[in-house]
């Protein structure tokens, strides 16, 4: 076999490069304020905090509670509640009581919208009242293009900060933290008609509030900036720390993914998008939204945040970072294509088959297969396979791979296609030169280093800084037996280099006792949360809370049943208005509930049926979706 797994020693070299404070090769947190919240204190040196949010209605109390416990005692550190109104936000002191009452001292986030009265309220009873600069004091969305004047959009902003810093003062006066969380599917007309629906818009939008607490000195400010399309979420994450430095913040920073949705799409999504801001060493709290009970989030949270903090104090990666990549707004590195492999192809999915099982699932079929020493008795049709190069033959549809020590042989290889399992510390005078002949030949990278990202990284960068166009593939090794291990690992572990535009291909290998239909679905599904490669349906559904205005399981479940097989569609099913529309921009039909037993009907961001009773909806929906597509067939 020639999967080459090399211990690295803990070099020091002059050349590895920070962007933008972040080091690309090695790890280590970002340096924030201290944020107090309650007895639950954030950023600065504290761990990373685990949270989530009751889906329960907030009036009542005994739900609440009993929710909050159940959070708690999976290990969740903050809990959410919705406060869409003066007596939500009143009850929290009732919630508060019966949590202390029975000696948990978890403190309470209040989640509020359109209505500033009410994070007013709210200020008094929660140790942390989250705002949305979308809907705080901007009038509601429309998506309608609005045209200021220079001097109205100031107004603007005036009007908010007369309305903000009555605010602040009662979070002074009561030692209460604020969250200002910008949701991608929440802008406000004011800023979509400014900005546009981009990154930039999204973390202007929270730099106006941030500019305030500053003025006012007021100081125990969490941010958080979500999407449910984690392209958009990492990036803007990445552009809004550029920008806080800029301005000299250091603000601590809440991490999600937004209507992530349930099972393994929801915890590869969250790995993915998390994952890659974590590992960068970004991150203070994070919440794994998934359309799921609420205690069911905070295990995989767990998960994530144990795998990324494995990596603190590892041995140092050298690293020279191209003078074209731009960290903020990466483009997909330019390569050569080889055959499907690199150039403007979508990236590939290599599996092995070396156990003798060669059991396919249709929608999830690998591009090639590693065989190692032998191709199996019996084929799978329309997949390529790959050999160790010394027992290569030529045979049609199957290709050579070679390690570092075969560069010699490579060289009286007719073949169109070769593989070369490589680490990063084995690129070498004779490997890079070898390359420069070899155009036909595609990296597979592979690391053993407690940070592989750093060392992925180093080696396309090092590639690149070479001129060399040689499309890369990621081995990634792993020797897991749990699926969701697996799902959240491997998701991690590939988001930044799939989001640095570096990825054109990758290979999970694991050596536990997962069937290889769930290593190729789990290698699939990294692709498609990362928006590289679509093989099946989306689905971006809300993880529920007390406004959510129907049971969101069973409907996401009977959903998902009826419309599984429309590879390539993107369907939201959001629980109420707040994100609705909004969040789920980017999805081809939406379902959202509209009023208690009511739902609405979308396509993209057009309502096409409103208030429709909830027994009727499911079905109309997919009627709409039958009949829609069979009319642009």
């Amino acid at each position: 076999m020639n999967l080459l797994i090399t211990h690295h020693p803990s070099f020091f070299y002059l050349n590895s490069q920070i962007i933008n404070s972040v080091d690309l090769f090695n790890y280590s947190r970002r340096e924030t304020t201290e944020v107090n919240i309650g007895a639950v204190p954030l950023g600065g040196p504290n761990s990373i905090r685990i949270q989530s949010m009751t889906n329960t209605s907030t009036q009542d109390t005994q739900a609440c509670v009993e929710q909050a416990k159940r959070i708690v005692d999976a290990g969740g550190e903050y809990v959410r509640l919705t406060t869409q109104g003066i007596k939500e936000a009143e009850n929290l002191m009732h919630i508060n009581i019966g949590l202390r009452s029975q000696g948990y001292m978890v403190p309470l986030v209040a989640d509020v919208h359109f209505n500033p009265k009410v994070a007013d309220v709210a200020a008094q009873y929660a140790e942390k009242v989250r705002i949305n600069p979308g809907n705080y004091v901007d009038a509601a969305r429309t998506f309608k293009k609005l045209e200021y004047t220079d001097e109205e959009y100031a107004q603007e902003i005036q009007k908010i900060h007369d309305r903000f810093v009555p605010f602040l003062n009662i979070c002074k006066a009561n030692h209460t933290a604020i969250r200002i969380g910008v949701n991608h599917g929440s802008l406000s007309d004011r800023i979509m008609s400014r900005y546009g629906d981009t990154p930039a818009g999204m973390v202007e939008s929270c730099m106006e509030f941030l500019r305030i607490c500053v003025a006012e000195k007021f100081s125990d400010v969490v941010i958080s900036i979500k999407a449910s399309n984690t392209v958009v979420m990492v990036k803007t994450v990445r552009l809004l720390v550029d920008v806080m430095e800029k301005e000299g913040m250091a603000f601590p920073l809440h991490l999600g993914v937004t209507e992530a949705g349930e099972g393994e799409d929801g915890r590869i999504k969250s790995a993915l998008g998390i994952g890659a801001l974590l590992c960068d060493g970004l991150g203070d709290t994070i919440r794994v939204s998934l359309s799921e009970a609420p205690e069911a989030e905070i295990p995989v949270a767990w998960k994530l945040v144990d795998y990324i903090l494995l990596r603190q104090n590892h041995p140092y990666i050298p690293g020279a970072v191209p003078a074209d990549f731009n960290y903020l707004s990466p483009e997909r590195r330019k390569t050569k294509a080889v055959r499907n492999i690199g150039g403007d192809h979508v990236p590939v999915v290599i599996a092995d088959r070396m156990d003798g099982r060669m059991e396919v699932d249709a929608q999830f079929t690998p591009d090639y297969i590693y065989a190692g020493r032998s191709l199996p008795v019996q084929r799978e049709e329309g997949v390529e396979y790959i050999l160790d190069a010394d027992v290569w033959d030529g045979e049609p549809g199957t290709w050579p791979a070679y390690n570092a020590a075969q560069l010699p042989l490579m060289g009286g290889c007719p073949a169109e296609l070769k593989f070369l399992f490589l680490s990063y510390m084995q690129q070498n005078d004779e490997v890079l030169a070898c390359l420069k002949l070899h155009p036909e030949v595609v990296v597979v990278s592979q690391s053993n280093h407690p940070n592989r990202l750093g060392e992925h990284r180093a080696l396309v960068h090092q590639l690149t800084v070479e001129g060399l166009q040689n499309p890369v593939v990621f081995f990634q090794h792993y020797a897991e037996n749990c699926a969701e291990d697996l799902q959240i690992k491997s998701a991690a572990d590939m988001g930044a280099l799939i989001f640095d535009g570096l990825c054109d291909g990758i290979f999970l290998f694991n050596q536990g006792a997962l069937s290889h239909a769930v290593v190729d679905a789990t290698a699939f599904g990294i692709l498609q949360a990362g928006r590289t490669r679509t093989s099946k349906t989306e689905y971006i559904s809300c993880p529920g809370c007390g406004r959510t205005l129907y049971d969101l399981e069973k409907t996401i479940a009977r959903i998902k049943a009826a419309t599984s097989h429309l590879k390539g569609l993107k369907i939201g099913i959001m629980g109420c208005i707040v994100n609705g529309p909004g969040e789920m921009a980017d999805a081809d039909y939406g379902y959202v509930g509209a009023g208690r037993g009511k739902i609405s009907l979308y396509k993209g961001k057009e309502c096409i049926e409103k208030n429709i009773p909830e027994e009727e909806a499911v079905d109309r929906l997919l009627d709409f979706i039958k009949n829609d597509q069979a009319a642009q067939a």
